[in-house]
């Protein structure tokens, strides 16, 4: 049988919280003295929970805006890789 550590609810609520305030993964590593593996595996389980959440919760909304905010995207190409049919 393979014995092994588990995160106190306090030290995940710590890494979770870096993590949304914007930190990165080695910075939450440094801040928390957590494992990078560990960080990264609980994030993927957030990312889990927090889909499966928004999928049960967020059904037949009536809503008539949607304000999305801090989303940055850069959809482009440089003129010599544009296909011939999408010119323009």
């Amino acid at each position: 049988m393979v014995s092994m550590n588990r995160l106190s609810a306090e030290k995940r609520a710590q890494v979770i919280a870096a993590l949304v305030e914007g930190n990165s993964i080695r910075a939450t590593v440094r801040m928390t003295g957590v494992a990078k593996n560990t960080v990264t595996k609980l994030l993927v389980d957030m990312g889990t929970v927090c889909s499966t959440f928004q999928d049960r919760v967020m059904r037949d909304l009536s809503c008539e805006r949607v304000q999305c905010d801090e989303i940055w995207s850069f959809v482009g190409s440089k003129q010599k890789n544009v296909p011939a049919g999408k010119e323009g």
